[in-house]
């Protein structure tokens, strides 16, 4: 991953240039090929590298907890995805989808 000289922000490839993600910063810079198996770029990226909590996200094929409870079925079986929601001082939230009937909620730890 490269960041902006100028802001900090992230940059993304875009053709033979880097480009600042900002939208208030127009840096760019030549792409250095000789440097870039030291980065990873979300071309590259696989499906499962990718944590989703949004109300669509596809929970099949992500991890199973077993040590939770559906309250609308009572399946104790879900899949969940893990995301920072407050700061990093305070414990992640997870997000639930039953595996029986769907039905999706969150649990802050």
């Amino acid at each position: 991953m490269q960041f902006c000289d100028d802001c900090g922000s992230m940059m993304k490839a875009h053709g033979e240039r880097m480009v600042c993600t900002n939208d208030d910063c127009d840096a760019s810079s030549e792409r250095d090929r000789d440097r870039e198996d030291e980065f990873v770029t979300t071309e590259s990226q696989i499906f499962d590298d990718v944590i989703e909590s949004d109300e669509g996200a596809n929970f099949e094929g992500k991890p199973k907890a077993t040590d939770v409870v559906c309250d609308e079925c009572g399946t104790e079986e879900a899949w969940y995805t893990i995301k920072q929601t407050a700061s990093a001082d305070e414990p992640p939230t997870r997000f639930f989808k039953c595996t029986e009937c769907g039905y999706r909620w969150r649990e802050y730890n």
